[in-house]
């Protein structure tokens, strides 16, 4: 028997695929090197959401989300906290999804503590 996720209704939806394409957006091909530049710049660890979002390393890197007039932490806090965590969850997906090559480059950013 396979494990299967448990679904959860996201509340504020607009919110969350607002920020689950910038997400997606910044982790493109073309652009997860920039992405993992950034996050260097800001002395940021990768896998803190909260930091990554608060120090705007999502707007830097999508234009989309830069024009829009919201910011990556403004519609992060918007999200119920359910929703927060599986925007989390697909962050962190997201970051474990980058080619290996590149984080073989960015090895430090990957480090665990």
């Amino acid at each position: 028997m396979a494990f299967e996720q448990a679904t959860i209704k996201v509340e504020k939806q607009k919110e969350f695929e607002e920020l689950k394409a910038a997400i997606e957006r910044a982790f493109a091909v073309e652009r997860a090197e920039e992405f993992l530049k950034q996050v260097q710049r800001k002395s940021a660890r990768v896998r803190d959401v909260e930091k990554i979002f608060s120090q705007a390393v999502i707007e830097s890197v999508d234009p989309v989300l830069a024009r829009s007039g919201n910011t990556a932490k403004g519609l992060y806090q918007a999200l119920t906290v359910s929703d927060q965590a599986q925007m989390r969850e697909f962050y962190l997906s997201k970051l474990e999804g980058v080619d290996e090559a590149l984080r073989h480059k960015f090895k430090k950013l990957y480090q665990y503590y």
